[in-house]
């Protein structure tokens, strides 16, 4: 991943990339499905309550065999991808505040999840065979825009 998929204006917003973070891409897909377009203060404490176990990320994509939740339908509490996104968007928010930007008063308008660079791996098998044992990475892009 060279850079951001998206322009932005440097004037009015922050930006912040995570690279190759040993996290599930589709449990990442899913939390930034589920926080893209909120305000910042909004998404770090819905990250916060996913850690925390206390909301479910709900699953739109990826939920064959998966348990329904409260008020949600399928859904699961990715607390390791949770927690790599939260420390990304809070990157954004502090970038913001070094600019001197209002933090408070932004949205996450761009946030991706992309696949990174497959680490490889193998798990040993009997009679001296052996299978591939993949090591999935994930990049993850947020970009912050004040909001009038």
């Amino acid at each position: 991943m060279a850079g951001y998929t998206q322009y932005a204006n440097p004037d009015v917003t922050s930006k912040a990339i995570g690279k190759e973070m040993p996290i599930s891409p589709k449990d990442s897909r899913e939390i930034c499905r589920m926080i893209r377009g909120k305000k910042v203060n909004v998404a770090i404490q819905m990250l916060e309550e996913v850690i925390d176990l206390k909301r479910p990320v709900p699953f739109k994509r990826y939920n064959s065999g998966i348990a329904h939740k409260p008020n949600v339908g399928p859904g699961r509490y990715p607390k390791k991808s949770a927690q790599a996104i939260l420390a990304v968007l809070e990157s954004a928010k502090h970038n913001a505040e070094y600019k001197g930007l209002d933090a408070d008063n932004m949205k996450v308008t761009v946030i991706a999840a992309t696949l990174g660079r497959t680490i490889p791996g193998y798990m040993p098998r009997a009679h001296g065979r052996s299978t591939q044992w993949n090591h999935q990475t994930v990049n993850i892009e947020v970009i912050l825009e004040e909001v009038e």
